[in-house]
């Protein structure tokens, strides 16, 4: 993890120009409607602040979390709000938010580790609250230009998630990257709920 952040670190500001415009309202048309007007989300590892830009425009409260403080600067700036630099290792919330945001952020966490960073999250939440996570399609833990990896099928997720009593699977579903250059690329997306699914969803 550490590299990983490393990573970041040194490439922050390339990092930052090649992910703030990216249209993710697709993932949000998913998300934001199940949490109540002005809810308080926590954009957990919210790298450019490109969504957390987005939550305060649409009326939410956003606390924003990221383990690269170079990255947190920048994406402080471009939001307009603090971001606190901070490792999901870190986090001290208690039954705080409405929702999380964890948007291909939880990917770098190793695999022996997303339980307890689940179970951290899963705290985070007030009951009834949401959790969003993306993950790359695939079964691999591996190293790439310097960051790790943790790749995750449909079955594999479920898995993990299983292994958080206060978490309950809403949804799953497979999307294309954003990215123009990378549509062939492939990414695993849930839907998590603090305490059991009604039976409406």
């Amino acid at each position: 993890m550490n590299k990983t952040i490393a990573y970041y670190e040194a490439n922050a500001t390339d990092y930052f120009e090649q992910t703030r415009d990216i249209d993710m309202s697709p993932l949000y048309d998913r998300f934001l409607p199940l949490l109540p007007p002005g809810g308080h989300i926590l954009d957990a590892g919210c790298g450019s602040g490109r969504d957390t830009k987005v939550f305060l425009e649409r009326g939410f409260r956003v606390t924003a979390i990221e383990a690269s403080a170079p990255l947190a600067a920048l994406a402080s700036r471009f939001a307009g709000c603090r971001v606190r630099v901070m490792r999901f290792d870190e986090l001290p919330f208690e039954a705080e938010f409405d929702g999380i945001w964890a948007c291909a952020s939880l990917l770098h966490v190793p695999r022996r580790e997303l339980p307890a960073i689940l179970h951290r999250l899963a705290g985070a939440l007030v009951l009834g609250g949401y959790l969003y996570v993306s993950f790359k399609r695939g079964d691999a833990q591996r190293s790439s230009g310097g960051r790790h990896f943790t790749d995750m099928t449909r079955e594999s997720l479920l898995e993990t998630v299983a292994s958080e009593p206060k978490l309950s699977a809403v949804e799953l579903w497979e999307t294309a990257d954003r990215r123009e250059d990378r549509a062939s690329e492939f990414w695993i997306n849930a839907v998590l709920r603090r305490g059991t699914v009604p039976p409406q969803i």
